[in-house]
Protein backbone atom coordinates (compact mmCIF):
# COMPACT_ATOMS: atom_id res chain seq x y z
CA UNK A 1 0.00 0.00 0.00
CA UNK A 2 1.35 3.64 -0.72
CA UNK A 3 0.98 5.59 1.82
CA UNK A 4 -0.82 9.09 1.63
CA UNK A 5 2.01 11.37 3.48
CA UNK A 6 4.72 10.48 5.47
CA UNK A 7 7.31 12.46 6.92
CA UNK A 8 10.41 12.91 5.23
CA UNK A 9 13.14 13.63 7.96
CA UNK A 10 16.79 13.57 7.15
CA UNK A 11 19.32 11.73 9.05
CA UNK A 12 20.73 15.43 9.51
CA UNK A 13 17.82 16.47 11.02
CA UNK A 14 18.10 13.12 13.67
CA UNK A 15 21.45 14.28 14.38
CA UNK A 16 19.78 18.29 14.81
CA UNK A 17 17.53 16.70 17.59
CA UNK A 18 20.10 14.61 19.43
CA UNK A 19 22.18 17.37 19.71
CA UNK A 20 19.38 19.45 21.10
CA UNK A 21 18.64 16.71 23.69
CA UNK A 22 22.60 16.78 24.59
CA UNK A 23 22.31 20.67 24.88
CA UNK A 24 20.39 20.35 27.86
CA UNK A 25 17.76 22.86 26.23
CA UNK A 26 15.28 21.00 25.08
CA UNK A 27 12.35 23.82 25.55
CA UNK A 28 11.55 27.05 23.40
CA UNK A 29 15.27 28.70 23.47
CA UNK A 30 18.03 29.71 21.01
CA UNK A 31 17.15 26.90 18.52
CA UNK A 32 13.62 28.31 18.14
CA UNK A 33 14.82 31.54 17.81
CA UNK A 34 17.18 30.88 14.98
CA UNK A 35 14.55 29.23 13.10
CA UNK A 36 12.15 32.18 13.55
CA UNK A 37 14.62 34.08 12.21
CA UNK A 38 15.22 32.12 9.46
CA UNK A 39 11.65 31.47 8.44
CA UNK A 40 11.84 35.19 7.90
CA UNK A 41 14.17 35.34 5.91
CA UNK A 42 12.63 32.68 3.61
CA UNK A 43 9.43 34.60 3.58
CA UNK A 44 10.27 38.64 3.11
CA UNK A 45 7.66 39.13 6.32
CA UNK A 46 8.81 41.33 8.95
CA UNK A 47 8.81 39.24 11.91
CA UNK A 48 7.94 35.58 13.12
CA UNK A 49 7.12 33.83 15.97
CA UNK A 50 7.34 30.10 15.86
CA UNK A 51 4.43 28.57 18.27
CA UNK A 52 3.29 25.02 18.96
CA UNK A 53 0.78 24.76 16.20
CA UNK A 54 -1.23 26.82 13.33
CA UNK A 55 -4.42 26.83 15.21
CA UNK A 56 -2.88 28.46 18.56
CA UNK A 57 -1.33 30.83 15.98
CA UNK A 58 -5.14 32.40 14.49
CA UNK A 59 -6.71 32.35 18.00
CA UNK A 60 -3.85 34.11 19.27
CA UNK A 61 -4.20 36.87 16.65
CA UNK A 62 -7.82 36.87 17.10
CA UNK A 63 -7.14 37.47 20.87
CA UNK A 64 -4.92 40.28 20.45
CA UNK A 65 -7.17 41.67 18.02
CA UNK A 66 -9.75 42.18 20.19
CA UNK A 67 -12.18 39.60 19.07
CA UNK A 68 -15.35 39.09 20.58
CA UNK A 69 -18.85 38.33 21.07
CA UNK A 70 -20.87 40.35 18.48
CA UNK A 71 -17.74 40.37 15.88
CA UNK A 72 -18.02 38.59 12.40
CA UNK A 73 -15.11 37.12 10.91
CA UNK A 74 -15.82 36.09 7.40
CA UNK A 75 -14.20 32.73 6.45
CA UNK A 76 -14.10 30.05 3.80
CA UNK A 77 -16.68 26.96 4.07
CA UNK A 78 -14.35 24.98 1.89
CA UNK A 79 -11.71 24.56 5.08
CA UNK A 80 -10.35 22.32 8.03
CA UNK A 81 -12.03 22.97 10.63
CA UNK A 82 -9.60 24.86 12.90
CA UNK A 83 -10.06 27.98 10.69
CA UNK A 84 -13.38 28.08 12.36
CA UNK A 85 -13.19 27.01 15.83
CA UNK A 86 -10.39 29.27 16.30
CA UNK A 87 -13.41 31.83 15.57
CA UNK A 88 -15.55 30.55 18.05
CA UNK A 89 -13.22 30.19 20.59
CA UNK A 90 -13.22 33.85 20.87
CA UNK A 91 -17.45 34.00 20.95
CA UNK A 92 -17.30 35.88 17.53
CA UNK A 93 -19.58 34.51 14.51
CA UNK A 94 -17.69 32.63 11.37
CA UNK A 95 -19.24 34.10 8.59
CA UNK A 96 -18.92 30.73 5.98
CA UNK A 97 -18.66 32.43 2.50
CA UNK A 98 -18.61 29.92 -0.89
CA UNK A 99 -15.31 29.25 -2.84
CA UNK A 100 -14.14 29.82 -6.49
CA UNK A 101 -14.90 27.07 -9.04
CA UNK A 102 -12.28 26.84 -10.87
CA UNK A 103 -9.58 26.23 -7.49
CA UNK A 104 -10.97 25.88 -4.23
CA UNK A 105 -10.17 29.03 -2.33
CA UNK A 106 -12.29 31.85 -1.16
CA UNK A 107 -15.02 33.95 -3.25
CA UNK A 108 -13.70 37.58 -4.01
CA UNK A 109 -17.19 38.50 -4.81
CA UNK A 110 -18.44 36.24 -1.94
CA UNK A 111 -16.36 38.24 0.36
CA UNK A 112 -17.69 41.61 -0.46
CA UNK A 113 -21.06 40.35 -0.37
CA UNK A 114 -20.62 39.65 3.14
CA UNK A 115 -18.65 42.32 5.19
CA UNK A 116 -21.20 44.54 7.53
CA UNK A 117 -20.30 46.56 10.19
CA UNK A 118 -19.59 43.74 12.82
CA UNK A 119 -17.07 42.51 10.32
CA UNK A 120 -13.65 42.55 12.14
CA UNK A 121 -11.44 39.89 10.47
CA UNK A 122 -10.88 38.04 7.25
CA UNK A 123 -9.24 34.73 7.39
CA UNK A 124 -8.77 33.78 3.44
CA UNK A 125 -7.40 30.30 2.93
CA UNK A 126 -4.69 28.99 0.69
CA UNK A 127 -6.55 25.41 0.18
CA UNK A 128 -3.91 23.12 -1.45
CA UNK A 129 -0.93 25.75 -0.97
CA UNK A 130 -2.28 27.38 -3.94
CA UNK A 131 -2.52 31.02 -3.03
CA UNK A 132 -5.80 32.72 -2.44
CA UNK A 133 -6.13 36.53 -4.28
CA UNK A 134 -4.58 38.47 -1.82
CA UNK A 135 -4.28 41.67 -3.95
CA UNK A 136 -7.99 41.81 -4.24
CA UNK A 137 -8.72 40.90 -0.52
CA UNK A 138 -6.46 43.70 0.81
CA UNK A 139 -7.74 46.05 -1.94
CA UNK A 140 -11.52 45.06 -0.37
CA UNK A 141 -10.49 45.97 3.24
CA UNK A 142 -8.58 48.84 2.22
CA UNK A 143 -12.04 50.22 0.32
CA UNK A 144 -14.67 49.34 2.83
CA UNK A 145 -16.06 52.16 4.59
CA UNK A 146 -17.92 49.68 6.92
CA UNK A 147 -15.18 48.91 9.16
CA UNK A 148 -16.18 50.37 13.08
CA UNK A 149 -13.29 49.47 15.51
CA UNK A 150 -13.61 48.53 19.10
CA UNK A 151 -10.10 48.79 20.90
CA UNK A 152 -6.63 50.61 20.23
CA UNK A 153 -5.53 48.28 17.99
CA UNK A 154 -8.15 48.58 15.50
CA UNK A 155 -8.26 52.02 15.54
CA UNK A 156 -4.47 51.93 14.80
CA UNK A 157 -5.35 49.84 11.83
CA UNK A 158 -8.73 51.64 10.65
CA UNK A 159 -9.88 48.79 8.73
CA UNK A 160 -10.66 45.05 8.90
CA UNK A 161 -7.60 42.79 9.55
CA UNK A 162 -6.54 39.93 6.92
CA UNK A 163 -5.13 37.02 8.58
CA UNK A 164 -4.11 34.38 5.98
CA UNK A 165 -4.56 30.66 7.18
CA UNK A 166 -1.70 29.96 5.27
CA UNK A 167 -1.37 26.30 6.71
CA UNK A 168 -0.78 24.71 3.22
CA UNK A 169 1.22 27.62 1.59
CA UNK A 170 4.76 27.48 3.19
CA UNK A 171 6.87 28.73 -0.12
CA UNK A 172 4.07 29.06 -2.26
CA UNK A 173 4.16 32.38 -4.03
CA UNK A 174 1.94 35.46 -5.50
CA UNK A 175 3.01 38.12 -7.69
CA UNK A 176 7.03 36.80 -7.11
CA UNK A 177 6.61 37.06 -3.36
CA UNK A 178 6.39 34.24 -1.27
CA UNK A 179 3.22 33.81 1.74
CA UNK A 180 3.98 35.25 4.73
CA UNK A 181 4.50 38.57 3.17
CA UNK A 182 1.46 39.05 1.56
CA UNK A 183 -0.94 40.19 3.76
CA UNK A 184 -1.18 41.66 7.32
CA UNK A 185 -0.22 38.36 9.44
CA UNK A 186 0.02 34.88 7.63
CA UNK A 187 -0.02 31.71 9.99
CA UNK A 188 1.51 28.21 8.85
CA UNK A 189 1.20 24.70 9.94
CA UNK A 190 4.32 22.49 10.48
CA UNK A 191 2.35 19.41 11.30
CA UNK A 192 3.75 15.94 10.42
CA UNK A 193 2.25 15.75 7.30
CA UNK A 194 2.78 19.70 5.80
CA UNK A 195 5.45 20.24 3.71
CA UNK A 196 7.95 21.26 6.23
CA UNK A 197 7.38 19.38 9.56
CA UNK A 198 8.42 19.98 13.05
CA UNK A 199 6.19 17.04 14.02
CA UNK A 200 3.77 19.68 15.63
CA UNK A 201 4.01 23.85 15.15
CA UNK A 202 3.60 26.48 13.29
CA UNK A 203 4.48 30.00 12.98
CA UNK A 204 3.04 33.17 12.73
CA UNK A 205 4.50 35.82 10.05
CA UNK A 206 3.86 39.37 11.10
CA UNK A 207 3.38 41.82 8.03
CA UNK A 208 1.58 44.72 9.30
CA UNK A 209 1.44 48.05 8.20
CA UNK A 210 4.43 50.24 9.28
CA UNK A 211 2.19 52.08 12.25
CA UNK A 212 2.63 48.82 13.79
CA UNK A 213 5.92 48.41 15.76
CA UNK A 214 5.85 44.71 14.94
CA UNK A 215 9.22 44.14 18.21
CA UNK A 216 7.00 45.27 20.27
CA UNK A 217 3.91 43.24 19.07
CA UNK A 218 6.07 39.98 18.91
CA UNK A 219 7.22 40.54 22.20
CA UNK A 220 3.49 40.95 23.38
CA UNK A 221 2.56 37.79 21.60
CA UNK A 222 5.57 35.92 22.83
CA UNK A 223 4.45 36.74 25.89
CA UNK A 224 0.76 35.77 25.96
CA UNK A 225 1.74 32.84 24.31
CA UNK A 226 3.70 31.97 28.05
CA UNK A 227 1.00 32.17 30.29
CA UNK A 228 1.91 36.21 30.30
CA UNK A 229 4.75 35.85 32.07
CA UNK A 230 7.30 38.47 31.20
CA UNK A 231 10.63 36.25 30.34
CA UNK A 232 10.43 32.89 28.67
CA UNK A 233 13.22 29.79 30.11
CA UNK A 234 16.00 31.38 27.89
CA UNK A 235 15.92 35.06 29.12
CA UNK A 236 15.81 33.90 32.78
CA UNK A 237 19.46 31.83 31.98
CA UNK A 238 21.68 35.30 32.19
CA UNK A 239 22.82 36.07 35.76
CA UNK A 240 20.43 37.48 38.06
CA UNK A 241 17.52 37.12 36.08
CA UNK A 242 15.19 35.12 37.58
CA UNK A 243 12.79 37.17 38.69
CA UNK A 244 9.61 37.95 36.72
CA UNK A 245 6.04 39.00 36.16
CA UNK A 246 2.74 38.16 35.03
CA UNK A 247 1.01 40.40 33.39
CA UNK A 248 -2.15 38.81 31.87
CA UNK A 249 -3.72 35.00 32.50
CA UNK A 250 -1.96 34.19 28.83
CA UNK A 251 -2.06 30.54 27.15
CA UNK A 252 0.58 27.99 26.93
CA UNK A 253 1.35 27.83 23.12
CA UNK A 254 5.32 28.20 22.33
CA UNK A 255 7.69 26.11 20.42
CA UNK A 256 10.16 23.09 21.80
CA UNK A 257 13.45 23.36 20.29
CA UNK A 258 13.41 19.91 19.86
CA UNK A 259 10.53 20.87 17.25
CA UNK A 260 12.64 23.84 15.70
CA UNK A 261 15.95 21.05 14.93
CA UNK A 262 13.75 19.26 12.85
CA UNK A 263 12.44 22.27 11.46
CA UNK A 264 16.21 24.34 10.90
CA UNK A 265 17.16 21.50 8.92
CA UNK A 266 13.88 20.83 6.43
CA UNK A 267 14.12 24.54 6.11
CA UNK A 268 17.84 24.02 4.92
CA UNK A 269 16.62 22.02 2.25
CA UNK A 270 13.31 22.88 1.43
CA UNK A 271 14.26 24.99 -1.97
CA UNK A 272 16.99 22.49 -2.86
CA UNK A 273 15.05 18.85 -2.71
CA UNK A 274 11.47 18.99 -1.19
CA UNK A 275 9.64 21.07 -3.39
CA UNK A 276 11.31 20.68 -6.93
CA UNK A 277 10.71 16.71 -6.14
CA UNK A 278 7.10 17.77 -5.17
CA UNK A 279 6.66 19.70 -8.02
CA UNK A 280 8.12 16.80 -10.47
CA UNK A 281 5.29 14.74 -9.23
CA UNK A 282 2.25 16.81 -9.88
CA UNK A 283 3.69 17.64 -12.96
CA UNK A 284 3.48 13.88 -13.50
CA UNK A 285 -0.18 13.56 -12.29
CA UNK A 286 -1.17 16.57 -14.78
CA UNK A 287 0.69 15.09 -17.62
CA UNK A 288 -1.24 11.82 -17.11
CA UNK A 289 -4.85 12.97 -16.75
CA UNK A 290 -4.44 15.92 -18.78
CA UNK A 291 -5.60 13.42 -21.40
CA UNK A 292 -8.90 12.36 -20.28
CA UNK A 293 -11.96 14.24 -20.44
CA UNK A 294 -13.22 13.18 -17.29
CA UNK A 295 -10.51 14.66 -15.11
CA UNK A 296 -10.44 18.36 -13.73
CA UNK A 297 -6.68 18.60 -12.82
CA UNK A 298 -6.26 21.56 -10.14
CA UNK A 299 -4.12 24.65 -10.46
CA UNK A 300 -0.83 24.54 -9.67
CA UNK A 301 0.42 27.55 -11.36
CA UNK A 302 -1.27 30.69 -13.28
CA UNK A 303 0.12 33.70 -14.45
CA UNK A 304 0.36 35.30 -10.90
CA UNK A 305 0.51 32.11 -8.30
CA UNK A 306 2.54 29.13 -7.92
CA UNK A 307 1.59 26.65 -5.36
CA UNK A 308 3.75 25.05 -2.14
CA UNK A 309 3.00 21.78 -3.67
CA UNK A 310 1.12 20.42 -0.59
CA UNK A 311 -2.10 18.83 -2.20
CA UNK A 312 -2.49 17.11 -5.57
CA UNK A 313 -6.85 17.70 -5.63
CA UNK A 314 -8.17 16.26 -8.04
CA UNK A 315 -11.33 16.37 -9.45
CA UNK A 316 -14.04 13.87 -11.38
CA UNK A 317 -15.97 15.47 -14.23
CA UNK A 318 -20.21 14.84 -13.78
CA UNK A 319 -20.26 12.63 -10.78
CA UNK A 320 -21.91 12.56 -7.40
CA UNK A 321 -20.48 12.19 -3.82
CA UNK A 322 -21.35 8.53 -3.46
CA UNK A 323 -19.76 7.78 -6.78
CA UNK A 324 -16.87 9.67 -5.57
CA UNK A 325 -16.57 7.76 -2.89
CA UNK A 326 -16.65 4.42 -4.59
CA UNK A 327 -13.73 5.48 -6.80
CA UNK A 328 -12.25 5.97 -3.59
CA UNK A 329 -12.74 2.66 -2.43
CA UNK A 330 -11.63 0.78 -5.52
CA UNK A 331 -8.79 3.31 -5.27
CA UNK A 332 -7.57 1.99 -2.25
CA UNK A 333 -8.07 -1.83 -3.51
CA UNK A 334 -5.70 -0.67 -6.12
CA UNK A 335 -2.89 -0.21 -3.38
CA UNK A 336 -2.56 3.34 -2.92
CA UNK A 337 -3.64 5.73 -0.03
CA UNK A 338 -5.95 8.52 -1.09
CA UNK A 339 -7.83 11.62 1.10
CA UNK A 340 -10.49 14.26 0.70
CA UNK A 341 -9.59 17.88 1.01
CA UNK A 342 -11.81 19.18 3.01
CA UNK A 343 -15.66 18.15 4.17
CA UNK A 344 -16.56 21.54 4.18
CA UNK A 345 -17.60 22.91 7.53
CA UNK A 346 -21.42 23.19 7.17
CA UNK A 347 -21.39 19.21 6.80
CA UNK A 348 -20.06 19.10 10.28
CA UNK A 349 -22.46 18.01 13.06
CA UNK A 350 -20.73 20.90 14.98
CA UNK A 351 -21.15 23.52 12.55
CA UNK A 352 -25.11 22.27 11.39
CA UNK A 353 -26.27 22.14 14.94
CA UNK A 354 -25.29 25.87 14.63
CA UNK A 355 -27.61 26.49 11.80
CA UNK A 356 -25.01 26.48 8.93
CA UNK A 357 -26.36 24.62 5.77
CA UNK A 358 -24.53 22.57 2.83
CA UNK A 359 -27.36 23.84 0.45
CA UNK A 360 -25.92 27.44 1.12
CA UNK A 361 -22.71 26.85 -0.74
CA UNK A 362 -23.15 24.96 -3.39
CA UNK A 363 -20.04 25.80 -4.78
CA UNK A 364 -17.89 24.09 -2.00
CA UNK A 365 -20.08 21.43 -2.15
CA UNK A 366 -19.34 20.32 -5.76
CA UNK A 367 -15.84 20.46 -5.06
CA UNK A 368 -15.66 18.34 -2.36
CA UNK A 369 -18.36 15.79 -3.65
CA UNK A 370 -15.86 15.38 -6.72
CA UNK A 371 -12.28 15.80 -5.34
CA UNK A 372 -9.85 13.47 -4.31
CA UNK A 373 -5.98 14.16 -2.88
CA UNK A 374 -3.19 11.90 -4.39
CA UNK A 375 -0.23 11.09 -2.56
CA UNK A 376 2.59 13.83 -3.07
CA UNK A 377 5.42 13.61 -0.55
CA UNK A 378 9.48 13.81 -1.38
CA UNK A 379 9.69 9.87 -0.97
CA UNK A 380 8.01 9.22 -3.43
CA UNK A 381 9.64 6.92 -6.38
CA UNK A 382 8.29 7.50 -10.15
CA UNK A 383 7.07 3.90 -9.96
CA UNK A 384 4.83 4.60 -7.30
CA UNK A 385 3.54 7.84 -9.19
CA UNK A 386 2.56 5.72 -11.61
CA UNK A 387 1.37 2.66 -9.95
CA UNK A 388 -1.02 5.89 -8.40
CA UNK A 389 -2.02 7.20 -12.05
CA UNK A 390 -2.76 3.68 -13.21
CA UNK A 391 -5.14 3.54 -9.55
CA UNK A 392 -6.89 6.30 -10.08
CA UNK A 393 -7.62 5.75 -14.07
CA UNK A 394 -8.32 2.34 -13.66
CA UNK A 395 -10.72 3.24 -10.82
CA UNK A 396 -12.45 5.85 -12.40
CA UNK A 397 -13.64 3.36 -16.01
Amino acid sequence: MIPFSPPHIKQEAINEVIDTLKSGWITTGPKTKLFEQKITEYCGNKKTLCVNSATFGLEIILRWFGIGKGDEVIIPAYTYTATANTVMHTDATPVMVDTNADDFNISINAIKNAITKKTKVIIPVDIAGLPADYDAINNIVKQNKLFKPNNKIQEKLGRILVLSDAAHSFGAEYKGKKTGALTDISVFSFHAVKNLTTAEGGAIAFNLPDVFDVENIYKEINTSSLHGQTKDALAKTKVGAWRYDVIEPGYKGNMTDIQASLGLIALKYYEKDNLPRRKQIMEMYQNAFSEYEWAQTPIITDENRQTSYHLYTLRIKNISEAKRDEIIQRIFDNGVSVNVHFQPLPMLTAYKNLGYNINDYPIAYDNYSREISLPVYQDLTNKQVEQVINAVIQSVK
